[in-house]
């Protein structure tokens, strides 16, 4: 299809309106999963609308047609966000089989390609130290002033820290972080709740920031702020990492994910319990957990590759 024709206002009020409520109300999904549903719906209505299967109904869509479909979203999308799309179509025909619309599932037993195993990225201790630096080199060499040097150093120690989700960083307020044990009450994926210790050297820049350069530090109020006191987008905290990642000769392609996948990294490497670190990171299921064992498991055998005799 060479044109993406606009999604009309009477299918978005029927079709996306109520399951968009639905994510957001309901199941509490973040912004940027609703999006992506969004995306994925908008694709769906595209494709069908350009094959002329809209008009025939949904419930007319079987396991050959969206074969199709499948076939044909290769060629625009990568296999993980075509896994997400999917993921995000299977939702919707599920809700709207709850409510009477669709009689089936069209996407039940329809194969999807199959994802490459990727180990996720993650930084050394040495290079997590020289990017966390940075900051402090920047301010000593006159390059950038206090408040924000101590902000950006803070929002790092955070991510590594508290091995927070960038959405949990910038939605992190200081009624949440009891500064005398040390604890941070994180709001996580699907607004679940989870206790995070945030080290020693996490708390106490938090600590330093709130006294000398928070313009208002009540409970209520953001940690992680932008110039004029109100909480860092998603986007800020992407864009400030960049900054540290080429002071640091780090590539740039690196995201604040990248900080919490290395505190993770980090805790097993040194022998922290796989389920531990669960409950730290706030994943649901262990599987989750256990791609951070391969990447341990890949950096011993590097190692021994490299030090042993035998190897």
């Amino acid at each position: 299809m060479s044109e993406s024709p606009e999604i009309p206002p009477a299918v978005l009020g029927e079709w996306w309106a109520p399951f968009g409520d639905y994510l957001e109300r309901e199941r509490r999904y973040s912004g940027y999963t609703v999006r992506n549903y969004r995306q994925a719906f908008d694709d769906f209505y595209r494709w069908l609308e350009g094959a002329g299967w809209w008009g025939r109904g949904l419930d007319a869509l079987g396991s050959r047609e969206m074969r199709d479909f499948v076939i044909e979203a290769q060629r625009r999308f990568d296999r993980r966000t075509l896994h997400n799309h999917a993921s995000g179509l299977r939702t919707f025909f599920k809700y709207w089989m709850r409510h009477g619309k669709l009689r089936r599932n069209p996407l039940a037993g329809v194969p999807l390609p199959k994802l490459e195993k990727r180990l996720p990225k993650f930084l050394t201790e040495e290079q997590v130290k020289l990017l966390l630096s940075g900051p402090q080199r920047l301010l000593e060499n006159g390059s950038l002033d206090a408040p924000t040097a101590w902000r950006d150093r803070l929002a790092m120690e955070l991510l590594y820290g508290g091995g927070l989700r960038v959405s949990e960083l910038v939605g992190l307020r200081y009624g949440a972080i009891d500064f005398e044990s040390g604890v941070a009450r994180v709001l996580g994926k699907g607004r679940k709740e989870r206790l995070c210790p945030l080290g020693r050297v996490a708390l106490a820049v938090a600590a330093k920031f709130r006294d000398e350069f928070a313009r208002r530090p009540a409970p209520t109020s953001p940690v992680v702020t932008n110039a004029d006191g109100g909480a860092m987008t998603i986007r800020a905290v992407q864009l400030m990492l960049k900054r540290y990642l080429a002071l640091a000769g780090l590539p740039l392609d690196l995201t604040p994910h990248k900080l919490r996948h290395s505190y993770a990294t980090h805790l097993l490497n040194a022998g922290a319990d796989l389920r531990l670190v669960q409950e730290l990171l706030g994943h649901a299921q262990l599987a989750t957990t256990q791609v951070y064992t391969h990447v341990s498991v890949a950096r011993l055998k590097e190692i021994y590759a490299k030090a042993h005799p035998r190897a």
